[in-house]
């Protein structure tokens, strides 16, 4: 070895955001000039510069180089003892490389940020804002979330309520929140309040949000109730005011004829029957005529009815594909949106419904290929729930054998909302993956069954009874 190192210190300490310097002592112990090159290896070489990257000493000579450590202020820079070490390469002899070590301590720092998402919520009987949580120090934080308002108008469901975060990461904590009153008819109202970020010796961190209340009644409701009452109210008076002037006239007619008030002697006449009503004109349907025996040609003399185009459902989609590709698997399937009726059959992957039109998904048709059937439920809206989610319709299951049309939800005019389905093919037996696109959530992430696993099913959307699905893609 023709080279002596030193570290002087060998261990230093910095702050994140600020920097301190290392001095590197190098002295020549060979019998010969050499050039010696620097680098700084390990993780913390991105921060450490080496002034100068080089230095020639002469045989039984002392050099020295700076070693500059600037971490950022970042949850990159991990707070603790640190180990670095610095390259050294002679010129001359290249394989004679010495990398001495040295130790470099960085100070913990902590600096939290919350936000809410979204920050104003709307609703009649709840509202369900998320505080997301982010950890921008390098040490773990330890965290507890309360909720609080002027006034105690809103009870504060909080879930998790104590969380640590990791360096760089986020937590997400779902708030639901309750008003203590209803508003049963008038305009709706703005209920400030604040969720809170508390830590151990630290000030919380509070984060203001707003819930807007909405009357259980809309505004029209109520003005429509009370011109109803006043126009009954009229009219009652108006009839009680009547009724005894009538009286009063025919009495004073039947005194000026003096007529005898007892029944004449003659049978009284039957009152007239009402009019039959007329029945509405149709016209009469044309009957094919048979052809004349003795066969005589196609021909009649009687109008062709017009045929309409056929409905292009599911199934059609999927036995047009199965022509085209017999060995292989397909699915396709179409949506019944609200207010619009249905889709468009789409395939394999292709998106149904709507996106970003605030339109709930009522019913599904779905029809498969190469999969030797398929089943489905729909999870749907459930008007009595008592722990904010939907349920299954009263089918449980609805399944149909390759290139038959399968049904899940209703489209009739008072249908609930689809939150969600459960499907599989071949009776759990072949893979489906999926993915839901939900309101106010946007497109939840590709989810399989898991034949042989246990898992001969797959769910997609939401459990939640306030959202609805808006889109489906589906493949096999």
């Amino acid at each position: 070895m023709s080279l002596w190192t030193s570290l002087e210190p060998a261990s230093a300490t910095v702050d994140p955001g600020g920097s301190t310097t290392v001095r590197l002592r190098v002295r020549n112990t060979g019998d010969v000039v050499d050039e010696y090159r620097f680098e700084a290896v390990g993780d913390l070489a991105p921060w450490t510069v080496v002034e100068p990257q080089s230095l020639r000493l002469y045989p039984g000579t002392t050099g020295s180089v700076e070693l500059s450590f600037a971490p950022p202020r970042t949850p990159d820079a991990t707070a603790g003892p640190n180990p670095y070490a610095v390259r050294i390469t002679p010129t001359e002899h290249p394989e004679a490389v010495t990398v001495p070590e040295g130790n470099l301590t960085i100070t913990p720092f902590t600096e939290v940020r919350a936000e809410l998402v979204p920050p104003t919520v709307k609703g009649r009987f709840r509202g369900r804002p998320k505080l997301a949580v982010d950890n921008l120090g390098n040490t773990k934080v330890t965290a507890s979330v309360g909720g609080s308002d002027n006034g105690d108008q809103l009870s504060y469901d909080i879930h998790p309520s104590n969380v640590q975060i990791e360096p760089g990461r986020a937590a997400f904590v779902k708030a639901t929140l309750k008003p203590r009153q209803i508003i049963w008819f008038g305009s709706k109202e703005e209920r400030p309040y604040t969720l809170a970020v508390q830590r151990s010796g630290v000030t919380p961190l509070d984060v203001e949000g707003t819930y807007v209340q909405r009357g259980f009644l809309p505004r029209w409701l109520a003005t429509f109730l009370g011109v109803f009452m006043a126009l009954a109210i009229t009219f009652v008076m108006l009839w009680i005011a009547y009724k005894p002037q009538v009286r009063s006239q025919a009495k004073e007619q039947l005194q000026e004829a003096g007529i005898s008030t007892l029944p004449p002697a003659s049978p009284s006449v039957s009152p007239p029957a009402p009019p039959t009503p007329t029945a509405p004109a149709t016209t009469p349907t044309p009957v094919a005529e048979a052809p004349p025996a003795g066969g005589g040609g196609s021909g009649g003399g009687g109008s062709e009815k017009e045929k309409k185009t056929p409905e292009r459902t599911a199934a059609t989609a999927v036995q047009q594909l199965a022509a085209q590709d017999p060995g292989g698997r397909h699915i396709c399937y179409r949506a019944f949106v609200a207010d619009k009726g249905w889709t468009d059959a789409v395939c394999d992957g292709e998106t149904a419904g709507s996106v970003g039109q605030n339109k709930s998904l009522k019913a599904l048709n779905i029809a498969v290929s190469g999969t030797k059937g398929t089943a489905g439920v729909a999870f749907i809206h459930n008007p009595g729930s008592t722990n904010g989610q939907g349920y299954y319709n009263k089918v449980p299951w609805s399944g149909v054998p390759d290139g038959i049309d399968n049904y899940i939800g209703s489209t009739k005019k008072d249908a609930q909302n689809m939150l969600g389905f459960t499907i599989n093919v071949d009776e759990g037996g072949g893979p489906v993956c999926q993915t839901a696109h939900v309101h106010n959530e946007g497109w939840h992430g590709m989810g399989c069954d898991k034949p042989g696993e246990g898992e001969n099913f797959i769910f997609g959307g939401t459990l939640t009874n306030d959202l609805w699905l808006e889109a489906v893609k589906f493949t096999v």
